[in-house]
């Protein structure tokens, strides 16, 4: 399963959505009964804190109309249920702010200096504040002029960063859109989106950060006085407390549906999950794995996160906390999404990574863009880049096996990018199996730290592990045996 489309010098492009829908949701356990009785065995229900059964029987003749999870019977064979996600989310057909003729990709890399940019960073940000309808008097509209071009130290250090790297994004990036035209994944003319049948959902309430902020009331898990893992089957019915206090695991080659507070989620084959605060995570030490790879998605601190009640964030000292040391195995990857604020990248690499003792190795970027190859953003835009930021390093432990263990593996490059379109969902990353499998070794454990969504082959844990699950992403197709 891979979501690379093409590989060069510089880096990938990756097909997040391909991804998605090679991930194994089909439901396939549903078995016939006398009378058209469909028994579907896949929903795993946690509703209300009791145990429900799992075995809901409807009616193929006279019964409602089979939803999302009812799989349905053909000829007495059991049937297969498959989900894709809506490809809506990745319709990505216009930047979100275009840039000017000049500054497009296509025109070839333009030579700037700092000082150039912070001009043209100004001179934007003032035209971006223009178009979205901002209507000031002539007074107030120099005011904001002279403000804008005045730049904290936050800002100037982010505007030196770019500087150095803008000009391996911009090529790399042209490389790999290049391929992505040529072979068709890409297409510069882009029809105007049609009405879609099913419009796309707005935020769905599913209510799993509150949900783990509820369990800080409930007592404490401790090493040894509960189950390590809940093993997802046809026969169990899970409470909420179990979902929160354990590894909830699908071992089998098929997806699972898990019901949870009256909401439903795709449980990928072959993955694991921990649903709980940071405050929790003693049953994710009590699961006894080691892992190769951990993927940390931090909720960084900011302005505009500090000014919302919808999104938590954490702390510098919180980030420090958490027990990387503890889950690592020997020269395991740990891979950090950090945000384009600078104070934030040099946190990673010289306080956060020596304080879990990981040496520094590269930094990534993922560069996003649109179907027809366009960056999202403007790449010299002040505040919003098209661009994230990746640091990669290895645990240092004993010498011998950090040697052992990096025998036949490639060593990480410094710098490498990223390219792919971007879901439209807030902070839905995109999937890192394909490029990091370059680096590791077969049959590795993985782990995400603030995973919003799961995959096979993985463990993830967070407040919102199971949010990009929730059914009402996903569309079904049915009967296919």
């Amino acid at each position: 399963m891979m979501s690379v489309v093409h590989r060069l010098t510089a880096g990938w492009l990756v097909d997040h959505l391909s991804f998605i829908n090679q991930c194994g949701y089909e439901i396939c356990d549903s078995f016939a009964y006398p009378d058209g009785v469909t028994l579907n065995t896949s929903v795993i229900s946690a509703r209300d804190c009791h145990p429900t059964s799992t075995f809901a029987a409807t009616s193929s003749s006279d019964g409602p109309i089979p939803g999302p999870g009812d799989a349905i019977e053909t000829e007495g064979k059991p049937a297969k249920t498959r989900y894709m996600f809506r490809e809506e989310f990745f319709d990505v057909s216009k930047p979100h702010i275009a840039a000017a003729p000049e500054e497009q990709l296509w025109q070839g890399f333009p030579e700037t200096s700092l000082t150039e940019l912070k001009a043209s960073s100004s001179r934007g940000e003032h035209q971006a504040e223009t178009k979205s309808g901002v209507e000031d008097s002539v007074a107030s509209a120099k005011k904001k002029r002279k403000r804008k071009c005045v730049f904290n130290q936050g800002e100037l250090d982010a505007l030196q960063y770019h500087s150095k790297v803008r000009k391996l994004i911009w090529e790399g990036t042209l490389h790999l859109v290049q391929e992505g035209l040529k072979s068709g994944f890409l297409h510069r003319t882009i029809a105007e989106p049609s009405c879609r049948k099913n419009a796309v959902p707005g935020l769905i309430g599913c209510g799993l950060a509150e949900l783990c902020e509820m369990a800080k009331q409930l007592p404490a898990v401790n090493e040894s006085d509960h189950q390590a893992v809940h093993v997802l089957d046809d026969e169990t019915s899970i409470p909420e407390w179990d979902l929160l206090s354990c590894v909830t695991e699908n071992s089998s080659n098929c997806a699972k549906i898990v019901e949870l507070m009256g909401q439903k989620y795709l449980v990928p084959p072959k993955s694991s999950f921990l649903l709980s605060d940071i405050s929790r995570l003693q049953p994710l030490l009590n699961y006894k794995k080691k892992y190769d790879v951990i993927v940390i998605d931090p909720p960084w601190e900011n302005k505009s996160v500090k000014r919302s009640s919808r999104y938590s964030y954490l702390s510098s000292s919180q980030i420090k906390q958490i027990p990387v040391p503890a889950l690592a195995a020997p020269n395991c990857l740990v891979v950090t999404w950090v945000t384009n604020r600078q104070k934030h990248l040099h946190f990673v690499k010289d306080e956060l990574y020596p304080h879990w003792s990981v040496k520094t190795l590269a930094e990534w970027h993922w560069v996003k863009i649109t179907l027809a190859g366009e960056f999202v953003f403007p790449l010299d835009s002040l505040h919003k880049k098209p661009y994230e930021v990746l640091v990669l390093g290895r645990v240092q432990g004993d010498v011998k096996e950090t040697l052992r263990k990096s025998e036949d593996v490639l060593r990480v490059p410094e710098h490498k990018l990223i390219v792919s379109i971007p879901c439209s969902l807030h902070s839905h990353k995109p999937p890192l199996t394909g490029v990091l499998a370059l680096f590791l070794k077969p049959d590795v454990e993985c782990l995400e730290l603030f995973a919003r969504n799961l995959q096979p082959g993985w463990t993830s844990w967070g407040n919102e592990v199971l949010k990009f699950q929730h059914m009402d992403y996903f569309t079904v197709l049915r009967n296919e045996n």
